[in-house]
């Protein structure tokens, strides 16, 4: 049996596990390595102890401090134990759609938590990563982490996560898998990989199809974590010094929705229980797997545990309402109302004006009561978009409403004159909606506002179905 003397050393040193049922029918081996067996439940107790460490090494951070950080909570959890267990303050900034499982651990280890909004410009005083540096700057005795930038990060996967998997599998790794969220894991372990391998082994980063790592837009996702939001307002994609491009091969581009099912199969079908970036990075290697033969050999980070997004990812209540589901257009469901589930909506840059917003719809020949949606702009007129990059929505009818009530309203954001609407997931059953007469609903997709209805449509079939 292992004796450790601390807490902190059980971190590491993490099984690797040879997937037998997702990998069956493909020819290379296909390993797991659980990362969620580190004592935080996470691959981000190796870099949260090694920023600490390198911290105190350098005079940043002296006894009675506080680690002070911006993330999105797995590094926060590896700070805030880290912190309890060396007796630091910590305090951590998270993004308002943070899994509530992951609020819980982190005030469980002590950490204070501020919940900030998770999707505003870089350059904005309220974003993440500055409202963490301001309280950093304020506060005597604190150390900002700096997770994305910090060169301790990824240097802990070169000294501990590479040489293990390279250990384990007894130098016979051709092929690693990782998400990428600040970079380090992905950069530490394959530059280990490669200088072991003599450059042999090839390095995949498995990327939330939105993210601008393997060429997204940059749109809001549902998997946290991983890849790189970009606010279309921001001046310029600032990526992290901690994340080494030059050591990646290849992206695979995966979808929220693949992420998510991937997850769910490796708890059904692996006994695996694991997060939605794990589901990412999971349906990555898989991919990669079909096209290998018997000679390659998989190895793919599995950075978190599913036990912190029982409420959303494993959740059939979730799934149905935000549209993550297989019986889409099921009789008695919102989504046999829509003539093509993917078709989208009507779009408008979200900062037009009353009178701005009616006119471009009169341009496109927009009927007067079908909906448009104010939203961030990328440069698109028409499509799916994600519920938080929407401000309202309109109708030509309900903005000239506007102007003919009060001239001086048609200068004004069309934002702020927005009709009220629901978010219903496609798979939802008519018979289960309580709506008023000519409420508009909009309806979800994989997650993404992708086609509308109203009332007087529900009620027909709801009739129809009882």
């Amino acid at each position: 049996m292992t004796v450790h003397e601390s807490v902190l050393d059980a971190i590491g040193d993490t099984p690797l596990v040879r997937l037998r049922r997702l990998g069956e029918g493909l020819r290379p081996k296909v390993y797991a390595k659980l990362e969620f067996q580190n004592i935080g439940g996470s691959v981000k107790d190796r870099a949260a102890l090694s920023m600490i460490r390198a911290a105190e090494r350098d005079g940043l951070l002296a006894p009675g401090g506080t680690v002070v950080e911006g993330t999105s909570g797995n590094t926060g959890i590896g700070l805030a134990l880290v912190a309890a267990h060396l007796g630091y303050r910590a305090v951590v900034f998270a993004p308002a759609a943070t899994a509530a499982e992951k609020i819980r651990l982190l005030r469980a280890y002590g950490a204070e938590v501020h919940l900030v909004s998770d999707f505003v410009p870089r350059s904005h005083p309220g974003h993440l990563a500055n409202r963490a540096a301001a309280f950093a700057a304020a506060t005597p005795g604190a150390w900002l982490a700096q997770q994305y930038d910090n060169p301790a990060n990824p240097a802990a996967h070169e000294v501990s996560t590479g040489p293990e998997i390279w250990r384990d599998t007894a130098g016979r790794v051709t092929h690693f898998v990782a998400s990428v969220g600040t970079g380090g894991t992905i950069s530490g372990t394959a530059r280990f990989l490669k200088h072991a391998s003599g450059g042999s082994v090839q390095v995949i980063a498995a990327d939330p199809d939105h993210s601008t790592y393997g060429g997204g837009d940059g749109g809001a996702k549902y998997v946290e974590g991983a890849g790189h939001a970009l606010h279309p307002d921001s001046t310029e994609d600032i990526w992290p010094e901690a994340f080494d491009i030059a050591l990646v091969d290849r992206y695979f581009r995966i979808t929220d929705k693949e992420s998510i099912l991937t997850a769910r199969r490796a708890a059904r079908e692996e006994g695996l229980l694991i997060g939605g970036t794990s589901g990412t990075a999971l349906a990555a290697a898989l991919r990669l797997a079909e096209e290998l033969d018997e000679g390659n050999t998989v190895v793919v980070i599995i950075p978190d545990s599913g036990r912190n997004y029982l409420s959303t990812y494993f959740d059939d209540v979730w799934l149905t309402s935000t549209g993550f589901c297989a019986s889409e257009a099921a009789a008695g469901t919102v989504g046999a109302l829509l003539p093509d589930a993917s078709a989208g909506v009507q779009l408008l840059a979200t900062g037009l004006t009353v009178s701005a917003a009616a006119r471009e719809l009169t341009r496109r020949g927009v009927p007067a009561d079908e909906p448009a949606f104010l939203a961030l702009d990328r440069g698109r007129s028409f499509g799916t978009v994600h519920p938080r990059e929407v401000t309202a929505a309109v109708t030509v009818r309900s903005l000239a409403a506007v102007g003919q009530s009060d001239p001086l309203a048609a200068d004004e954001p069309a934002a702020l004159h927005g009709i009220p609407f629901s978010l219903v997931g496609t798979g939802t059953a008519v018979a289960d909606l309580a709506l008023e007469a000519g409420q508009l609903v909009a309806v979800l997709v994989d997650g993404r506002i992708a086609g509308t209805v109203v009332r007087s449509q529900l009620r027909p079939l709801a009739l129809s179905e009882s």
